[in-house]
């Protein structure tokens, strides 16, 4: 088939988490046999990370440093002639020619919207099947069922709707949607085992993403508020080194609670913390830049595979809507044969765990996890590298969503 991949490489420019959560679909159909596009046509404006020249402009006046991200990236892959990028500031599409981007739109078999990237899926109605991936479950049925307008608008746009929150319908009754099981595809190849275990149990994370929401008497939060419950990890494990890659950028108006005076010294005084990194050093926790650390395929890749394993919180939303999530972030862990310790989202209903996967709800169970994973680090690595195999193999994971992609 003739299938269009939408997302967000090119904008998050510096983010190699975010290239491998699109390009892992690009490369895994692509393998298959399928003719594959990537267009990024999100509407977002390229912006700068150190405010630019007067510190205070966030957005790039221009897009070279995208556009060069984005055709290194696929040049990599043999897929250097098969982009599109919109620049919306100047209302410019760079890569393939107007003729040959509206010739593939309009004789596309197939196009998945990943994470709802792409901002006006109705100019691509020309195509068979417009597939929406929700990679943000809970918050996007939330969304729908308050009625923002053009959210619920580019959702309906779609024919078919795949959703990362594999338990979703049991989070939700009446739902806008038939929301179908789906999980990020891992391309096992890219991911091979190393032989150093590390030293560290890391995780790579945003303290928030958006704002909180609030539905049915229920609040779902970010990661802030989920962290916080578990910050004297450190101090009860003090033989075991905890590290966070986290972005020095905030938006101190999406956080639940950053906790800016919090008793904890040993006189009892309050304390006053002005960023996250801040909270968690005071606790014992190692911080690192992503934008150092992370910042492309290849340096993401080598942070995880010189870890020892991942310990991580989920969204609170997540946790709160028990749907099941799981993130592609972990599921490279697995995939590079590094035990995975994270919050529970209901994820134990569909995936295996105890070996490999460890699941917390509590600090005590998350202390539990971890000297666990200490007592029997080899037995749970292999297992880790066979739960991706079995259940993240980009072959078996983007096969079956084609096939109920067009079972009807």
């Amino acid at each position: 088939m003739r299938i269009i991949v939408t997302g967000l490489i090119a904008q998050h420019y510096t983010l190699g988490g975010v290239t491998w959560d699109y390009l892992q679909y690009l490369i895994g159909l692509k393998q298959l046999g399928h003719e594959v596009y990537y267009f990024e046509d999100s509407g977002e404006w390229p912006y700068t990370l150190d405010g630019g020249t007067t510190g205070n402009d966030w957005v790039a006046k221009n897009c070279d440093k995208n556009i060069n991200y984005l055709k290194k990236v696929l040049n990599r892959y043999g897929l250097g002639e098969s982009w599109a990028y919109f620049f919306p500031i100047k209302s410019k599409w760079y890569g393939l020619t107007d003729h040959k981007r509206k010739t593939i739109i309009k004789t596309a078999d197939l196009l998945l919207n990943v994470s709802g990237a792409l901002v006006e899926p109705e100019k691509y109605h020309s195509i068979k099947k417009l597939i929406y991936i929700d990679s943000d479950p809970g918050f996007t049925q939330i969304k729908l069922k308050l009625g923002e307008d053009e959210f619920s608008k580019r959702v309906a746009a779609h024919h078919v709707h795949f959703s990362f929150g594999e338990t979703i319908s049991d989070a939700f009754s009446n739902l806008d949607y038939d929301w179908k099981p789906t999980r990020s595809p891992i391309l096992l190849s890219e991911w091979i085992p190393s032989k150093t275990k590390g030293n560290i149990y890391s995780t790579i994370m945003n303290w928030t993403s958006y704002k909180p929401l609030h539905y049915d008497g229920k609040c779902y939060n970010q990661k802030d508020m989920e962290f916080i419950k578990f910050l004297k990890l450190p101090t009860r494990l003090k033989n075991i080194s905890f590290e966070v890659a986290l972005s020095k950028l905030q938006h101190k108006n999406w956080q639940t609670f950053i906790s800016q005076s919090i008793t904890g010294a040993k006189n009892q005084s309050n304390l006053l913390f002005n960023h996250p990194t801040d909270l968690l050093s005071y606790y014992g926790w190692q911080l690192v830049n992503p934008e150092e650390k992370c910042n492309n395929i290849d340096s993401y890749r080598d942070y995880i595979l010189s870890s020892k394993g991942e310990w991580s919180v989920s969204k609170g939303g997540y946790v709160v809507s028990n749907s099941g999530w799981f993130s592609c972030r972990s599921a490279c862990y697995l995939a590079a044969g590094k035990p995975v310790i994270v919050q529970n989202t209901g994820f134990d209903r569909v995936l295996p765990v105890g070996v490999g996967i460890l699941q917390f709800s509590t600090l005590e169970e998350a202390i539990d996890a971890v000297n666990n994973v200490e007592t029997n680090y080899s037995t749970h690595s292999k297992r880790a590298r066979e739960i991706a195999v079995e259940y993240f193999n980009s072959d078996k994971v983007l096969q079956h969503l084609l096939d109920r992609a067009f079972e009807h």
